[in-house]
């Protein structure tokens, strides 16, 4: 199945329409999104070592545009809109916890999870219901955002043959691995907080 699925991605990396489903997925994913765009980025990137920073970048901005996105509905639409989504995820309580935080600790909050496989969602919906400075908001989402999407793209595209056979070699546990952290980022904001 991960065989099959890897395959399909990388295929699709070279698809004309790569690009748009990328930028699509990494928007998608910041406000209410389940899977993380690196699902894409990687195959992407393995795929085009030539263009891994352009990838890079399209995840950024599409992310710091898709963290707009959950920022707004958070301030705006929390109860019909920012509410379900959480609850859908099962996080309640860790949004509560991070409306109490975000006073205090707001920027550090950004660019700690940003980083992390815990759920931005999260953190863009609670920083609109906490009101947080939309700028500084914005600017924390493009430096963990790019962080993280560029940190990929410069192993892969520094380390690609090398890279590439490991992952191919290791597909099954690998996929699974990566399954446990997206699990565990959920499970972590759901005990932690």
């Amino acid at each position: 199945m991960f065989r099959s699925l890897y395959d399909w991605t990388l295929r699709l990396a070279a698809h004309r329409r790569a690009l748009p489903a990328l930028a699509l997925v990494s928007f998608a994913e910041s406000s209410f999104f389940p899977i993380p765009p690196d699902a894409m980025l990687i195959p992407m990137c393995l795929a085009r070592r030539d263009q891994a920073f352009r990838f890079a970048f399209v995840c950024t901005i599409a992310s710091v545009l898709g963290g707009i996105l959950g920022y707004a509905i958070g301030y705006f639409a929390y109860e019909t809109v920012g509410r379900p989504i959480v609850e859908l995820y099962g996080l309640q309580a860790a949004m509560d916890s991070y409306r109490t935080m975000f006073a205090e600790w707001g920027l550090w909050i950004i660019l700690i999870k940003g980083l992390t496989p815990i759920p931005y969602k999260v953190v863009t919906i609670a920083s609109g219901v906490a009101a947080f400075d939309p700028l500084v908001f914005i600017l924390a989402s493009i430096v963990t955002r790019a962080g993280r999407f560029f940190i990929v793209a410069a192993l892969i595209w520094k380390f690609g043959p090398p890279i590439q056979a490991f992952i191919e070699k290791r597909l099954t546990i690998l996929s699974l691995g990566l399954l446990a952290v997206v699990i565990g980022g959920f499970v972590l904001v759901k005990v932690l907080l």
